[in-house]
């Protein structure tokens, strides 16, 4: 369940509700965003109206003045390539984390923002997408009118929740919240089905949990988290006028303990051999006793399913049970509490400085709430981003940048062709498979084709609850209708304005809208080494998602079964071991005792290590036998793998590193940046590392998958 129509501004910004569901999404980035290193200057926009401008990396692609070249590559290539921007940069004080990514998300930000304020403030109901636009944004922007309605919003919701008398009234609640505020402890989503690919299936998961991962509530590591988070449960249920609000946090926390404890752990959880339980609506009562859940169908919208995907079927029965042995006053507290965390970003300011306080300032170290107009704009973008990103095309993505691309994506998929070719532990059986699957990825670069329709969305002039409301439904209804019906092939899910890429296992396509395609992951004027070393890297680790641990599991038409014989997958599975054991051999001196999640961060270390190795070999075709160029006293391979490491220049608070390795399922950038290339021979020889190095790795050592 969506948690509010802010959860851009403190998530991924991973733009519109997506069409395709997390677990058939691999995302390049998850922080799926750091004072910028190129900021842009107030006069770039060129007057009214101008676009903003990108800004490039050094001559050639590369900030050479962010390197510090005191260090020796072998010893510490992040601090090669980044060690003086690393040094010289803070993060800004709105920001709990800063990097490459984020300096492209401020971009895209500002360009929103301009887009957003260029449009007439009129009638929502006759103008068409730009008043609408205008009206989420204006809204929203009156912090008068939200001060003045204090916690008034939140008191239908309230009432329903007080209404609710039994477990059944309950569980209504819970399915009547889809499109809407508060939590349930089951997710509902619709997708493409993992098994029939061309027609959407109504899926059901795992939920419940205020902090998010089970470990949060289980490790005793955790407990100054659990103790806050205590504090803010009874805060905010005072702040919404609930009785007892200390007495019931308690009881919160104890529920969400329990759920904790059913709740499969993240790694079993992105086990898609394991998460693909199809059960019909009919057989829950059954299967799961103790959940009303026809009445929770029913509320959902969902009841004319006859099955749903159950992702963690044995959690399932647990939370049922559950659900039934606890009280009606601790399900109520624990429905108003979620209720008023979801919405708490668009009420007023004590709600506001209360969410800002715990999950951005306590959780992730973040220092100063964002201002207010970058929380506008994303709450514009997540109701109507397609239409914004419409208007952002126009602007933004020149007509050449298409057939660049294309290039790049036949040269680094050519490269993978040959790799698979000449892979010694693969048997010719799963060859053929895998070649297949290879011949039949889709492409998709900068936007949709055909984009989205927002007529059926009302939006009222200075409503911002109500729109927010009406935002959330008119997209869950959206997503429920489809249930059975055939896939929108053309459906995106990110908007143009996304700074990220993404790999698709349902419909095995890779994706890369229009705001990745800048400097410093791709800038045509920039040398082509560093061009294949971070977009080149990009699309090779999106391709490498259809062959990781889990993308390996569907075949070339999305279809998920098993096509790799047991030998050449006890072969993959020894190589991803390797590769984990490295990952979580890095220490964090400044977070003792956390480690990478090797389990849950897999399938992203293999992307990082078979798309650079796969970039590399597409570099070197496309010299056609030529020698590369020195430019600057660096080698053309040199300039690949200095342009993967820029791209992952990232700086943490501790907090926000905390939850990245306790919630993320990608290793943190400045990991990503080197770790990799230790399993890379031509690094070796490029920056001449040796035994003596401490990143050296001995060459019988090295992981080869793809």
């Amino acid at each position: 369940m969506k948690k509010s129509l802010l959860s851009l501004a403190t998530a991924l910004a991973l733009g519109a509700a997506a069409p395709l569901a997390a677990h058939d999404r691999d995302c390049l980035d998850e922080a799926c965003t750091l004072q910028a290193l190129f900021p842009v200057e107030a006069g770039t926009a060129g007057g009214a109206g101008g676009a903003i401008q990108a800004q490039r990396f050094g001559t050639w692609g590369i900030d050479t003045a962010g390197m510090d070249t005191r260090k020796r590559p072998g010893e510490d290539f992040f601090g090669y390539v980044n060690g003086t921007w690393a040094a010289t940069t803070e993060i800004p004080a709105d920001k709990s984390s800063y990097g490459a990514f984020m300096i492209l998300r401020d971009l895209s930000e500002a360009r929103v923002r301009q887009l957003v304020e260029s449009y007439p403030l009129g009638d929502p109901a006759t103008g068409g997408d730009a008043p609408k636009i205008a009206a989420l944004y204006a809204a929203f922007m009156d912090e008068a009118a939200v001060e003045a309605l204090g916690a008034r919003p939140l008191e239908p919701l309230l009432a329903d929740i007080r209404a609710a008398a039994d477990h059944e009234a309950l569980a209504t609640l819970m399915g009547g919240r889809y499109g809407g505020f508060g939590r349930s402890l089951f997710g509902l989503s619709v997708s493409d089905d993992q098994r029939r690919p061309d027609v959407y299936a109504l899926y059901l998961s795992q939920s419940g949990l205020g902090l998010g991962d089970r470990e949060m509530y289980l490790d005793p590591k955790f407990a100054p988290q659990r103790e806050r988070y205590r504090a803010y449960v009874a805060q905010l249920l005072e702040l919404a006028g609930w009785p007892q609000p200390a007495a019931q946090a308690e009881a919160i926390l104890a529920l969400e303990t329990r759920i904790a404890e059913a709740h499969w752990t993240r790694a079993q959880s992105r086990d898609r051999s394991k998460t693909y339980n199809p059960l019909a609506l009919s057989a829950f009562p059954e299967r799961a006793p103790g959940f009303p859940w026809a009445a929770f169908f029913a509320a959902a919208g969902v009841d004319r399913a006859q099955v749903a995907v159950v992702r963690q079927d044995t959690a399932i029965p647990k939370l049922a049970e559950i659900f039934a042995q606890t009280d009606v006053p601790t399900l109520q507290a624990w429905q108003a509490f979620h209720a008023a965390d979801s919405a708490a970003p668009l009420l007023s300011s004590d709600f506001v400085e209360a969410h800002f306080e715990f999950r951005s300032k306590f959780l992730s170290g973040q220092p100063e709430q964002r201002e207010r107009w970058k929380r506008a704009v994303a709450f514009a973008e997540e109701a109507m981003g397609e239409a914004i990103g419409r208007d952002y095309v126009a602007l933004y993505y020149p007509a050449d940048a298409k057939a660049k691309m294309d290039e790049l994506v036949a040269n680094v998929k050519a490269a993978m062709r040959t790799r698979l070719q000449a892979l010694e532990w693969m048997g010719p059986e799963t060859r053929a498979e895998a070649l297949a699957k290879l011949e039949n990825f889709g492409l998709k670069i900068g936007h949709p084709e055909t984009w989205r329709d927002y007529s059926g969305l009302e939006i009222v002039n200075g409503d911002l609850f109500g729109n927010a409301e009406r935002s959330l439904r008119f997209d869950w209804d959206y997503r429920r209708q489809r249930i059975g019906r055939p896939v929108d092939k053309g459906e995106w899910g990110m908007t143009p304005q996304t700074v990220n890429a993404y790999y698709s296992s349902v419909k095995n396509e890779i994706v890369f809208p229009a705001a990745i395609l800048q400097p410093p992951f791709f800038d045509p004027a920039a040398d082509p080494a560093v061009n294949y070393g971070a977009i080149g890297g990009v699309i090779g680790h999106e391709i490498v998602h259809g062959f990781d641990d889990q993308g390996r599991k569907s075949d070339g038409h999305g279809v998920l079964r098993d096509w790799w014989t047991a030998e050449d997958a006890a072969k993959f599975e020894a190589q991803a071991a390797k590769l984990g054991a490295q990952y979580e051999a890095y220490t964090f001196p400044q977070l003792p005792g956390m480690h990478i999640n090797a389990r849950v961060a897999m399938g992203e270390n293999i992307g990082d290590l078979g798309g650079l190795t796969i970039a590399l070999e597409a570099y070197r075709r496309s010299l056609g036998g030529a020698q590369a160029p020195e430019i600057d006293g660096f080698s053309g391979e040199q300039r690949l793998f200095m342009g993967w490491a820029q791209v992952w220049r990232t700086l943490w608070r501790d907090d926000a590193l905390r939850q990245q390795l306790v919630n993320g399922t990608h290793s943190p950038g400045q990991i990503r940046a080197f770790a990799p290339l230790r399993n890379i021979d031509a690094w070796y020889d490029a920056f001449e590392v040796t035994e003596r190095d401490p990143l050296w790795i001995a060459p019988e050592d090295r992981v080869r998958i793809w």
